[in-house]
């Protein structure tokens, strides 16, 4: 089986790009692959990583010579690749502009020694690949300069370069020499085809600009004692994911990266799940980034408007609902994993957890001094009323299962945590409520969870109430406060989890496919987020040196850029699944904290933490 993408490119060879709008993935091969404007879910116009070379790329590497090192500028998504050969060394450096208004990718090519050639390829293909744009050649008498503009539709670019490569079937291409202090810059800049033609940058200025942007934000990041490296890029990435205007966080930059090679299981994650945004702002509130938890309350009250009754589980990045899903058929997919899909059926479903997330991580924003606005606890009381609208509700869980709904476990304690925060928000914080009436179903839901979805013979609490199988969601029990780290049914529970759900090589599996029922075939490799919160639970449980251990595994996973997927194939080695994962990342940063926690290092304020 096939396992990279085209020309051999593997997941975790990707680098990301990004101005808060959309983002870039750039190879190790010099070859950007997945680029879509003008947002996250829009579409792409390079999209071989799903495809080939024919589906949209820009190539800017040497036509013999290899990768030396590849890093971002401190603190920033400035990137730089080294290469060299036995002719010369050149630097590469790929960066997308902050406080441009437009989306656009920058690559300056420098030579510092010797001599080295260059390729240079740029495939333009809009609607993920599928529509060659009408290119023409563009002179401008103001600066003197040609350029290469592409008009699609409503979408248009311009390539502004000191060389322009060669019109040649749908393609351009060029070769170059690069000279010790030679200097070449290349600016593609997308706008929308009606508006004129944007004029060429400077893109030093740009680049100086640029990672001034991003390390001015990753300066107020505490020093963290054992894994600083780690947590601040995990944190970048966080941000990076975070749309500048909107405030919504989308779960990964693309869409149908296989969770398991060659297989059907392949989602569109370019959307903002309110559970992973929640998830997401509790880490960066912890880190000092309140601000970025009031932006993102703010959107979640624009995508619920006034339709509470009616809750998604997700939305578009600026809150739209309508997010239907389409099977791209002229691509080959990841490796050959097809379906390659857009857009994300399991907006329709109900998951009853996620009024639980939405609720605990506005619970931590209010504990921390966080003062409520005119619209903020009214949206939580509707939220709660929604809670008590389903109580008897079966949902398709956490990992959104495509079968028959069942009474998920950590659906139900999550229900249970947003009734909680209820409560609290009332007895501890002051808010107008109905205390009693949450109070009551909070207490009889958690009668209800310990009576059905605790097995006494296993001594463990289960992933369904009418199985015996555990799920690696059944970790968040503790986080949440619905049970300690070190209670004896959740001692039990990780032993169970132990037993069915770890692997030869000490990962943990979400659940076993092949007994769950989740309406697709089995098969698929480890969550890595779920192996985060394994971390946590050790560490909160007086196994701190399992949790050492465990954490270093996923340490020695991340690329070399400090990026993660959101799973990994610990035969072949390689990541697999949507890339950057936020899930993955914020977990990550949680598994960190715990040890630190542990270890009495950590220098900052904790989570709230169970209550």
């Amino acid at each position: 089986m096939r396992l990279a993408g085209h020309m051999g490119t593997f997941i975790e060879d990707y680098a990301l790009l990004s101005n808060q709008r959309t983002a870039a993935l750039v190879s190790k091969q010099g070859s950007v692959d997945w680029f879509c404007v003008p947002r996250f879910d829009s579409g792409s116009v390079f999209t071989a990583m799903l495809g080939g070379p024919e589906n949209g790329r820009w190539l800017l590497a040497p036509v013999d010579g290899e990768v030396v090192s590849r890093n971002y500028l401190d603190s920033s998504f400035v990137l730089r690749t080294l290469w060299a050969s036995d002719t010369g060394q050149v630097l590469v450096t790929d960066f997308m502009p902050m406080g441009d208004p437009a989306s656009s990718i920058m690559r300056r090519v420098e030579g510092l020694s010797g001599t080295m050639t260059f390729e240079h390829e740029l495939v333009m293909r809009y609607g993920y690949g599928k529509v060659p744009p009408w290119v023409r050649r563009n002179f401008d008498p103001v600066q003197g300069t040609e350029s290469l503009v592409a008009v699609a539709g409503p979408n248009a670019a311009v390539l502004h370069a000191a060389r322009l490569p060669k019109a040649s079937h749908h393609t351009h291409r060029d070769t170059f020499e690069v000279r010790a202090g030679d200097v070449y810059d290349f600016e593609f800049n997308c706008y929308p085809g009606e508006a004129a033609i944007p004029a060429a940058s400077d893109v030093g200025l740009a680049m100086t600009q640029t990672a001034r942007i991003w390390q001015d934000w990753a300066a107020k990041i505490p020093q963290h004692e054992s894994h600083d490296a780690l947590v601040r890029r995990s944190l970048l990435v966080l941000k990076a994911l975070t749309h500048r205007e909107t405030g919504g966080i989308v779960a990964a930059p693309t869409t149908s990266l296989p969770e398991f090679f060659g297989g059907e299981r392949n989602w569109d994650y370019r959307f903002c799940w309110l559970r992973d945004a929640a998830m997401t702002l509790q880490v960066m509130m912890t880190h000092g980034y309140e601000e970025a938890a009031l932006r993102w309350r703010d959107w979640l009250l624009r995508a619920i408007a006034g339709d509470h009754e009616n809750l998604q589980i997700m939305y578009g990045v600026g809150g739209e609902r309508e997010l239907p899903e389409k099977i791209l058929q002229h691509l080959g997919g990841y490796g050959g994993a097809k379906p390659v899909r857009i857009g994300n059926a399991a907006v329709h479903q109900y998951q009853g957890d996620v009024v639980g997330e939405v609720m605990v991580a506005l619970d931590d924003l209010r504990t921390m001094g966080a003062r409520e606005d005119h619209f903020s606890w009214p949206l939580q009381k509707a939220l709660l009323k929604y809670v008590l609208n389903n109580l008897k509700r079966k949902d398709h869980g956490l990992w959104e299962m495509r079968g028959t709904p069942q009474y998920f476990t950590h659906s139900r304690v999550m229900m249970w945590a947003a009734l909680d925060a209820g409560v609290r928000a009332v007895t501890h914080h002051g808010q107008a409520g109905d205390p009693q009436r949450w109070e009551r179903a909070r207490d009889e839901l958690r009668e209800e969870i310990l009576t059905k979805g605790f097995n006494q013979d296993l001594d463990s609490f289960t992933q369904t109430y009418a199985t015996t199988e555990v799920d690696a969601s059944l970790l968040v029990l503790a986080q949440v406060g619905f049970v300690d780290y070190a209670d004896p049914r959740m001692l039990g529970t990780v032993a169970q989890l132990e037993k069915d759900l770890i692997d030869e090589h000490g990962y943990i599996r979400r659940y076993r496919t092949e007994a769950s029922g989740d309406g697709l075939p089995p098969g698929e490799f480890p969550f890595l987020v779920c192996t985060c919160w394994l971390v946590e639970q050790y560490a909160h449980s007086g196994r701190l040196e399992d949790a050492k251990r465990l954490f270093a595994k996923l340490a020695a996973i991340v690329n070399d850029v400090g990026l993660i997927a959101e799973e990994f194939d610990p035969v072949s080695g390689h990541m697999a699944g949507n890339f950057p994962q936020a899930l993955s990342h914020l977990g990550l940063i949680r598994a960190a904290d715990a040890i630190a926690e542990a270890e009495g290092t950590r220098p900052y304020r904790a989570r709230s933490g169970p209550h």
